[in-house]
């Protein structure tokens, strides 16, 4: 059945292309363009329901999910490099976690500090005056070695007599020059030299290196060919005079003489070409010539962030994938809209996407490809019809997930290649659980909260992952444009209500996470207890009513009311419902015991039994619950707002239950290729033994939680170890206090550094005069003469003390550490929030 391409990508349906937004200006990725002119303007199509159909649910109204209607007439296009295109073919190469690899270049090595000059002055003057010295034949028995290979007959008195014949005379000359070159090599061993240019090199030592030694042969190979330095001169006469001659031929002998010549050249040549390491450096040029081909631009080392240089091959902007799996009208259609501007960075991701599912169905290639030719940047398209989000506050990068959230400080506490690179996060980070500390005004909303949720909401747009925000009503977690469904508890203008029960008909399964949301914050009261105290109410009464009670009829029951608990025993009694009898039954015996948890749950239970929330958890007929259980298979993106100024408590338990029945139902999902996250804009009161545990095992089922705390002290003190130990990332603002941070400092643990520590020792003379001398000093100093001792030693030390993460950290900065699912770590890093 052909089904037009709707259902292509798991969790999308296509509908009509969405009016096109301007992003924000200067950001690095393209933001919205206009829709596709293939799609003729005309009413919009009805969006599909945001829930699964596994809980049937109340009809949608619009405001939850609407496609925007069509724009009329004019799209804006661009030429060629267009910045959808431009940004799609920028490189993106592996790093280390939490690195913004968008266009990103490592930083250059380190240099080293720079050495100092008085050895290699010192050295070269040495150099110059023995120079000198030979050259005014003033160093005595230094022509013995020359006297004796030439004859002692030629040379008189040290010296060479006039009538010394020219290749003795040449000899000799050849090896003071020798000399003066060794002696030239031990000035720069000793002095350092080598080490000196290499600083000064700096990053193009291997092209310095080429351009000295080229220079040296140059020079060389003048010097020789002038006869300035005689090595011809020396050697050709040791050459068989008849081979010279050629044995009478002239062409003969020009020939050998050339070979001679060419010989000696490459002598001299040789060692200079292989100091300077001339093939690696000629290699690639000599390769394109013989290929025919122009030589690739060298990638110069420049700052993280720069402009790149865009690599050989195929560009990812003409969609190489398609035309490589023979699909290539597809990618044609999709390449030209790509460079037009008709497709923005989300429609690529979405549409790879879509691509990547399909290639896992064959009977699914053919519907793609029909469905882009029809739709172009329209296929596919979320179920909400949008392409974009209303606002993005943030550099986002849907290529690769990643959200950027500001620059490692250039300070010395950073690892130095990371210093100047952009910060981001990422589903591969998430996956592990963030957790995030500091004083209200610390930049935890505006720097870390919101751009996640701004990144996963992206990613569900391309079907790729589904976002739950919970916040207190007016936090700044984004409009509500950007989300398909909104639920405001407390607020009757609401057009969804929440389901306390999470979805499910497993009686035991609903008691387990509301008793961990009424009571898992009780020191000393067991939630397993309390749930089997209410399986034990909510299994007969939803046998005999077909529903979990409300909050009304739940707290009746709670509280033991024996109006409510005669009616519900007379109802299993006429349906024959014996088991449910022995729940009922086993409920009324343990009521009012030593540590029956009932009142407790019902004191709880009560702060939701309130004049603001009538008939706001109802779960009868005309309610309109909505379950978290619709995160399992929908890329859908829910914001729930609780009332925490009216209702502090109330929100503290709605939290806790979110959180618990987040863990229960992501760790019973059979199908997890969505990755799910839950983000608690304030996880105050919320943290208990057991959804720690479920934090624990996200990582495991392609789900992640961040969780946003004031203090650390929001969480039982008895929890601190086990909830930093749980999280792969943890982040400390500024202002925490030194409590917090001795718990960050633990959790990040220590590293090896080298020590450097100087003593100073009085030194005490023997003798008269030096004691006299040193007298004298400390009269004019007025300190004593003293001699320094340096002892270096490796120790362990704290990577961050509780006292800098509570007095060092500036406004707008924070410690961050990553782990990835893949176990990659990424030790503390200071971070410039939105830089």
């Amino acid at each position: 059945m052909d089904n037009e391409g709707t259902h292509g990508a798991r969790g999308t349906w296509g509908a009509q292309p969405p009016d096109g937004r301007a992003g924000r200006p200067g950001s690095s990725v393209p933001h919205p363009a206009g829709p596709p002119p293939a799609a003729p303007p005309g009413p919009p199509p009805a969006a599909p329901p945001a829930f699964p159909p596994r809980v049937p649910p109340p009809a949608v109204e619009p405001s939850a999910m609407k496609p925007p209607a069509t724009p009329p007439g004019r799209y804006r296009t661009a030429g060629t490099g267009a910045p959808t295109a431009e940004w799609l073919n920028a490189p993106r190469p592996d790093s280390d976690p939490g690195v913004w690899r968008y266009a990103y270049r490592p930083r250059p090595a380190e240099r080293p500090p720079r050495p100092s000059l008085v050895g290699p002055a010192a050295t070269l003057a040495l150099w110059l005056v023995l120079w000198l010295l030979l050259t005014e034949r003033a160093v005595p028995y230094v022509f013995k070695p020359i006297e004796i290979i030439t004859g002692p007959q030629w040379w008189v008195f040290g010296g060479l007599r006039d009538d010394a014949p020219a290749l003795v005379v040449n000899s000799t000359t050849l090896y003071y020059q020798l000399l003066v070159l060794a002696l030239g090599f031990w000035a720069a061993r000793i002095g350092g030299w080598a080490r000196l240019f290499r600083y000064f090199a700096g990053p193009r030592l291997d092209r310095a290196r080429f351009v000295t030694t080229a220079a040296g042969a140059l020079l060389t190979v003048w010097l020789v060919w002038t006869r300035r330095v005689p090595l011809a001169d020396v050697l050709l006469p040791a050459v068989p005079t008849g081979l010279m001659q050629g044995g009478g031929n002239q062409y003969a002998a020009l020939f050998v003489s050339i070979v001679l010549y060419a010989l000696i050249g490459t002598a001299i040549v040789w060692p200079f070409a292989r100091i300077g390491q001339w093939s690696v450096e000629l290699g690639p040029l000599l390769g394109c010539v013989r290929n025919q081909r122009p030589q690739q631009p060298r990638t110069a080392p420049g700052l993280p962030g720069t402009a790149p240089v865009e690599a050989a091959g195929p560009a990812p902007a003409d969609w190489p994938e398609l035309r490589a799996a023979g699909r290539v009208d597809a990618a044609e259609a999709l390449t030209a809209a790509v460079h037009t501007g008709r497709m923005n960075d989300v429609d690529c991701v979405r549409l790879r996407h879509a691509w990547a599912v399909a290639r896992t169905r064959p009977d699914r290639l053919e519907s793609f490809t029909d469905t882009v030719l029809r739709k172009g940047a329209g296929a596919y398209l979320h179920p909400s019809g949008q392409r974009d989000l209303p606002l993005r506050t943030a550099p986002h990068d849907p290529l690769t997930g990643q959200v950027r959230i500001g620059d490692c400080v250039d300070d010395p506490r950073n690892p130095y290649p990371r210093r100047g690179s952009g910060m981001a996060l990422d589903p591969a980070s998430l996956g592990t659980s963030l957790l995030a500390v500091g004083p209200p005004g610390s930049g935890k909303t505006a720097g870390v909260v919101r751009p996640v949720i701004e990144s996963l909401a992206i990613r569900a747009l391309t079907g790729q992952a589904a976002v739950l925000a919970v916040g207190g009503a007016g936090a700044q977690l984004g409009p509500d444009d950007a989300y398909d469904v909104v639920v405001r508890i407390g607020d009757p203008t609401s057009v969804h209500d929440f389901d306390l029960y999470g979805g499910t008909t497993d009686p035991d399964e609903a008691a387990a996470a509301l008793a961990e949301g009424l009571a898992g914050d009780i020191p000393g009261l067991d939630s397993r207890r309390a749930g089997t105290v209410l399986g034990q109410l909510l299994g007969p009464y939803r046998t005999v009513h077909g529903r979990f009670p409300g909050v009304p009829e739940l707290r009746e029951l709670l509280e033991g009311s024996v109006a409510a608990l005669t009616v519900l025993r007379q109802a299993l009694e006429a349906g024959g419902h014996h088991s449910m009898l022995r729940e009922l039954d086993a409920r009324a015996r343990q009521a009012g015991g030593a540590g029956d948890p009932a009142a407790v749950l019902a004191d709880r239970i009560a702060v939701l039994d309130r004049p603001a929330f009538a008939g706001f958890f109802a779960t009868g007929d005309g309610a309109r619950p909505f379950s978290l259980r619709s995160l399992e298979q929908h890329p859908l993106r829910v914001r729930i707002d609780l009332p925490e100024r009216a209702h502090a408590e109330a929100s503290h338990l709605l939290a806790r239950l979110v959180l618990a029945q987040f863990n229960a139902i992501t760790a019973a999902r059979s199908d997890r290729s969505l990755f799910v996250c839950l983000v608690l804009d304030d996880a105050t009161h919320t943290v208990t033994a057991e959804t720690v545990r479920g934090i624990r095992r996200l990582r495991s089922v392609n789900a992640g939680a961040v969780l946003a705390l004031r203090t650390l002290d929001d969480v039982p003190e008895a929890l601190h170890h086990a909830l930093l130990g749980s999280v792969g990332c943890a982040m400390a603002f500024s202002g925490v206090s030194t409590w917090d941070g001795k718990r960050f400092a633990e959790a990040w643990g220590k590293e090896w550094v080298e020590v450097r520590e100087v003593a100073q020792h009085g030194v005490f003379a023997d003798q008269p005069l030096t004691r006299a001398l040193h007298a004298l000093r400390k009269l004019a100093t007025g300190k004593a003469v003293t001699t320094d001792a340096v002892t270096v030693r490796q120790v362990e030390r704290e990577r961050w003390s509780a006292s800098g993460l509570a007095y060092e950290l500036a406004a707008g900065h924070a410690v961050l550490s990553l782990t990835t699912v893949e176990g990659e770590h990424a030790p503390p890093l200071l971070v410039r929030l939105g830089g």
